[in-house]
């Protein structure tokens, strides 16, 4: 079963892959292509869009993994149907707030290109607010490989048309979100069409769940949401209002958390939020899911951790490899981002949402946000410097990662250390530095001279090698989370 939900989850891991790849693919082209001032338009642009999103999504997506595992397959065409009919409206009115509220966001950043191209990007909610919702569908039913399909397909889509519009036509930021209208529409018809697979050959039962409890339970998650925009938004606001699009633009392109980490525990979650709804729903004892949360955590750990490891050290070259010398200055906070990911493997979000704790999760994500534009602005003051906001950032996450794992011991009736096993991942670190200075070393001698896409390969090879071949030495077992996968796979 332990081995099941592994595989379950690599599938849902391979399909956030495509979205991470996506990101890093054509922000490293577009950053080639356009000027900063573009550059940095188009990010603001999408960080307006990301920045409302969670709003007027109204955590509706995330209602599938926590009803349908309550109800059968019959009423579940029913459910997903209903969901799909909110998020339609939602998304309209989103399209809506965006084309109006245009100018009035372009002079908020003091930059009017902003006002021009967030018009032409309100039609993107339109179309792609019905898509949200497919990975909670397949992920309750077991169905995972479908998660990887679609999420591979619609990015794929993305990639061609957002960069391709640019490459092809030599365009500007605008021809971008050209490209951007044309996939929502293109991943509109596409998502119909998976979420309906579940569902074939299912007659459909009328449900007694109403929008008033879609909504009774999604609605703290909302204001969560609210908060938890306004925490990641509120660094990205002073940075791009006090210090321009050119060093925004640097930000943006270097303050990210490694995407294969957020695809691990995202996949993680989306595996584990259906599991626990239905653990909570039979009253059974939660030791369960307490075995289920220590044998997650670790099977994250072996990974991420020598992967965190590995790009904080050559985090320079990677950042030029991807955006070019210009954005060099960037690894420093690639390097900051990359310390949140030590800490955000402990997902905690799963456990509160299927325990109907989605009023803790709000109030907990509140303060972190008053703390975030407060001690934001007071930091800024003091400092008036980019990195100071960035370092900020980064310990706030931290101490809301702490704050939920105290309320996630509590309601599980145990210790905090017993969520958090010490002293299995303790040495992965260990291993993990210890191996990183031989690779760091041996590259001086020996690699220092080659191109630097020559250098990584070869620097990453030799430490992936060298973690396996040691992994003994420090009772590390790699197989334990690896061979599951390959025999389902072969």
């Amino acid at each position: 079963m332990d081995n099941n939900r592994t595989v379950q989850a690599l599938w849902v891991g391979l399909g956030s892959l495509s979205t991470f790849a996506l990101s890093f693919v054509s922000a490293a082209i577009l950053s080639r292509y356009f000027n900063k001032h573009d550059y940095g338009t188009y990010k603001q642009i999408l960080f307006v869009y990301n920045s409302l999103l969670i709003f007027f999504s109204a955590g509706l997506p995330r209602v599938y993994s926590y009803f349908l595992p309550k109800y059968s397959v019959e009423e579940g065409k029913s459910i997903v149907n209903k969901i799909g009919v909110a998020l339609a409206i939602s998304g309209l009115l989103f399209g809506v707030v965006l084309f109006s509220c245009a100018e009035v966001i372009g002079y908020a950043l003091r930059n009017p290109d902003i006002s021009i191209g967030l018009k032409y990007f309100s039609l993107v909610p339109v179309f792609m607010f019905p898509t949200f919702g497919v990975e909670g569908i397949f992920a309750t039913y077991q169905k995972t490989k479908y998660i990887a399909v679609y999420q591979t397909l619609t990015r794929f889509l993305m990639l061609f048309f957002i960069v391709g519009a640019v490459v092809f036509f030599e365009g500007t930021y605008l021809n971008a979100i050209y490209g951007w209208v044309i996939v929502s529409i293109l991943s509109l018809i596409i998502a119909l069409y998976f979420k309906s697979i579940p569902f074939k050959g299912v007659k459909s039962v009328s449900t007694n769940l109403t929008y008033k409890d879609l909504y009774t339970y999604s609605l703290p998650i909302v204001l969560a949401s609210i908060a938890g925009v306004a925490i990641k938004s509120a660094d990205q606001f002073y940075i791009s209002r006090f210090f321009g699009s050119e060093i925004f633009a640097e930000f943006s392109n270097g303050f990210i958390e490694l995407p294969l980490v957020t695809m691990i525990t995202g996949a993680t979650s989306a595996v584990l939020m259906p599991l626990f709804s239905r653990i909570k729903s039979k009253q059974v004892d939660y030791n369960e899911i307490c075995v289920v949360w220590k044998s997650a955590l670790y099977k994250s750990a072996t990974i991420i951790y020598p992967l965190v490891i590995f790009f904080m050290w050559f985090a320079q070259d990677i950042v030029v490899l991807l955006y070019s010398n210009v954005y060099s200055n960037s690894s420093l906070y690639f390097q900051l981002a990359l310390v949140i990911n030590f800490f955000n493997l402990i997902i905690f979000a799963p456990l509160l949402f299927a325990f109907g704790e989605t009023q803790y999760y709000f109030k907990l994500h509140l303060i972190i946000a008053l703390l975030a534009w407060i001690g934001g602005a007071i930091v800024l003051f003091i400092f008036n410097s980019p990195i100071a906001i960035s370092i900020f950032s980064v310990c706030l996450s931290i101490f809301k990662i702490v704050l939920g794992m105290i309320k996630s011991s509590e309601l599980l009736d145990t210790k905090v250390w017993n969520l958090f096993p010490f002293r299995t991942l303790i040495p992965i670190l260990i291993q993990s530095i210890c191996v990183i200075l031989l690779v760091s070393f041996t590259r001086q001698i020996y690699f220092g001279d080659l191109h630097i896409v020559i250098r990584l390969l070869v620097c990453f090879i030799l430490y992936s090698g060298l973690v396996l071949i040691t992994s003994r030495f420090f009772g590390i077992d790699y197989l334990t989370v690896i061979s599951p996968i390959i025999k389902r796979l072969i």
